[in-house]
């Protein structure tokens, strides 16, 4: 059986991104969010020397880096979104999930911001983790 290299790569993500989650929930335990976002940032400092492009910036279109950048405002206030919501009490069992419901408004944007079209049964998708995040976000009394 053949498979692409995107598809080991979003397993690497799935898997990074699980264990991620609970490193996050028990960082939240001994530090505020702002110092875990901080820490975050240096951790991705650290991989820099292992990920720096092979060409210098300059070379680079500069509409790609604005985009890129913006890209990293959002990954950090996302960040520290999810880690305040475990650190006000949120449960990595939830928070991890229903914060991971993000791809529904790439789904959503995609045909507007990047002319992709949606098939039938990817509303099907979308309806369904829709779902799931309403179920997610449901507050149950502790049974005894």
């Amino acid at each position: 059986m053949h498979s692409s290299l995107w598809l080991w790569l979003c397993f690497m993500v799935l898997l990074l991104w699980g264990v991620l989650g609970v490193l996050q929930k028990l960082a939240m335990k001994y530090i505020s969010a702002e110092t875990a976002l901080l820490w975050a940032a240096a951790g991705f400092v650290v991989l820099q020397p292992l990920l720096w492009p092979s060409k210098s910036i300059l070379n680079f279109p500069a509409l790609s880096l604005g985009w890129a950048m913006l890209n990293g405002v959002f990954n950090g206030l996302g960040l520290f979104s999810l880690m305040a919501a475990m650190h006000r009490g949120g449960k990595a069992s939830i928070v991890e999930p229903l914060s991971a419901l993000y791809p529904v408004f790439v789904v959503l944007l995609a045909p507007i911001l990047l002319h992709e079209s949606i098939r039938p049964v990817h509303g099907v998708g979308i309806a369904c983790a829709v779902i799931s995040g309403m179920l997610l976000s449901v507050e149950t009394s502790p049974t005894r």
